[in-house]
């Protein structure tokens, strides 16, 4: 973006009317897409989105996504003395994972002609080996492009810690409490081909020499939420390679014929 800015104004080259958008915290739930003022964007008629990958490949969709936030409240006992009175917050959340892994609904989930994804990826708990976890918490996320599915994903995780919680008594038969809260972190979208800022991305790859292609992603895009406010919003690769891993790189070459593809788009007449 910033590039193909410095182009049009070093080369003096005309260009259609163009809003400028860096939303912040993307990793972390989209938040800068999510509030934007969008009465500060003017009026675009399409956006258009940089994000890892390929260049000549634009992201028509993405899923969507619901953070769970679990706080499992147990019973403290000293481990050595009286195990037997404490309710470990450990005890429940391994089984609730075993749970959900064994039954098919950790990582990736097939349910017959159903599709989507989930990850335990946060968990706090403990503060020594000599005491029974009084408590325990949990972030995970709930993935689809099927609103339903994924909704049914977060059920399944819901039913899985209260399972768990009913299964791990201490001498008293007491029990752990579980406060489960889901949050919709971004809704799936789908673009149609047809779409003029579809037509006008691949258009912008193939001017460059790329053979342009559509695609589908399960990650969130800012694009997700430019969609849900009305800007229908393609979302171009520049680059990065093996994203989220110690192997995470800038192909260079492909970087580059991001910043023309930019250019072509941020010129384009029609």
């Amino acid at each position: 973006v910033l590039t193909s800015v410095l182009e049009i104004l070093k080369q003096d080259l005309p260009h259609p009317p163009l809003t400028l958008f860096f939303p912040v915290q993307e990793e972390i739930g989209l938040y800068g897409a999510r509030f934007a003022s969008l009465s500060r964007l003017g009026k675009p008629a399409m956006g258009f989105n940089w994000d890892g990958g390929a260049p000549g490949l634009a992201v028509v969709g993405a899923t969507g996504d619901y953070s769970i936030d679990v706080v499992i409240d147990g019973i403290a006992s000293h481990a050595g003395g009286h195990p037997e009175d404490g309710v470990s917050a450990i005890a429940v959340a391994s089984l609730a994972i075993a749970d959900l892994t064994e039954n098919g609904w950790h990582g990736l989930i097939e349910k017959g002609r159903n599709r989507g994804t989930s990850n335990v990826g946060i968990i706090n708990a403990g503060d020594a080996t000599n005491v029974v976890t009084p408590q325990l918490t949990l972030k995970a996320e709930a993935r689809s492009h099927d609103p339903r599915f994924r909704k049914r994903i977060v059920a399944e995780f819901k039913k899985a810690f209260q399972r768990a919680a009913r299964n791990v008594r201490n001498s008293a038969r007491k029990t752990a409490r579980i406060h489960f809260d889901a949050q919709l972190k971004y809704e799936a979208f789908m673009l149609s081909e047809n779409e003029p800022c579809v037509q006008t991305a691949l258009s912008a790859v193939e001017s460059v020499g790329l053979e342009p292609g559509v695609r589908i992603s399960n990650g969130g895009l800012d694009a997700n939420w430019m969609v849900a406010h009305g800007i229908p919003t393609v979302t171009l690769g520049c680059g990065q390679q093996d994203i989220h891993t110690v192997n995470e790189s800038l192909h260079v070459e492909s970087y580059l014929q991001a910043c023309r593809i930019g250019l072509q788009l941020a010129t384009a007449s029609d």
